[in-house]
């Protein structure tokens, strides 16, 4: 009986105990909850006040345009007619020009990182590249108009219409400023951001790997291809969107070089704008109610095409992820 009398308030007092510590632990816990959420959410609400706001300030121009705005060449402030397609043109095909001359400069930069450098060599070059990230873009602009625009008159242009002319790509008179030139600014721009995410990829690839594939008997190359390659396909992906992304929305470096005409033409050599290049050289000079709110519209147009890029980005990601997840 005595036992039981020392035990008793020993066993009454110990769920007490143990009571209290998840209790305060779900209290931090449910902090933290609240805290992070309020924080994703923030971001959300973000984003659909920037829509909305577009939406409200574009009202007029939406109604009075429709769908037309969409699928009209005819920007002429003076005349009171605005059509967005020289703008969606020019943004889309310049981004796809950068990406083109972009991607084998990053890949293959990255690659050598990763795969070939000597450690003495890796530090520096990876250093440079992601410098090329913080220039600010007027100074990419600049060195456009003054290095890459006479190049491209007096040197690149008349190359490529000497090979290529018989291309509509590449006929027409060459200025120096047009498409080609800003396609060309565009893909300096967007290397570091492609070369930094795709060497963080290759460098994942597990040390395993590589060995298995020249013990092999695989050469340098051979294992790069074989076992690097396919495994960092999905990240290389999601680097080449990231680096889409940046190109769409570029504004000072591109109205420095690209022309600014509202025009559509099949030759890389002609001026041509895009919606961010159109917005930065008239949004000051919008006299008037259905100018402004036309404007606002393009910009609202070019919110749409960057979630519609990135969600094409997303879903293509997981596409080509999905055969690696399904084998493992």
């Amino acid at each position: 009986m005595d036992s039981e009398s020392l035990e008793a308030p020993w066993m009454a007092a110990r769920p007490t105990v143990r009571s209290t510590v998840p209790r305060r632990r779900n209290v931090g816990d449910r902090v933290f909850r609240l805290l992070t959420a309020s924080f994703g959410l923030t971001l959300l609400l973000v984003v659909a006040s920037i829509f909305l706001v577009l939406c409200y300030q574009s009202r007029d121009a939406v109604r009075t345009f429709r769908w037309a705005f969409l699928t009209t060449s005819v920007w002429d402030p003076v005349a009171r007619e605005f059509g967005a397609l020289p703008l969606i043109y020019g943004t889309i095909v310049s981004s796809l020009l950068a990406l083109a001359q972009a991607i084998p400069l990053s890949v293959g930069t990255a690659l050598f990182l990763s795969e070939l450098a000597p450690s003495w060599v890796r530090a520096p070059v990876s250093f440079l590249v992601e410098l090329l990230a913080t220039i600010p873009s007027v100074v990419y602009g600049l060195w456009g108009i003054f290095v890459l625009v006479p190049w491209m008159r007096s040197y690149i242009g008349p190359a490529l219409s000497g090979t290529l002319g018989f291309l509509p790509m590449f006929s027409g008179p060459n200025y120096g400023v047009g498409m080609l030139t800003a396609s060309m600014i565009l893909a300096v721009m967007i290397v570091p951001y492609i070369t930094s995410v795709a060497h963080e990829v290759f460098q994942a690839v597990p040390a395993a790997q590589r060995e298995a594939a020249l013990a092999l008997g695989a050469t340098r190359w051979e294992m790069i291809r074989l076992a690097v390659l396919p495994y960092g396909r999905t990240g290389v992906i999601g680097a080449v969107m990231l680096g889409l992304g940046r190109a769409i929305g570029e504004t000072m470096a591109v109205t420095m070089v690209i022309g600014n005409r509202a025009d559509v033409s099949l030759s890389v050599f002609a001026p041509a704008s895009t919606m961010a290049s159109v917005i930065a050289n008239e949004f000051t000079e919008a006299t008037y109610d259905l100018y402004l709110q036309a404007l606002v519209e393009v910009g609202l147009v070019l919110l749409v095409v960057t979630v519609v890029v990135n969600v094409l980005a997303r879903l293509l990601v997981w596409r080509v992820a999905a055969p690696a997840g399904g084998g493992h």
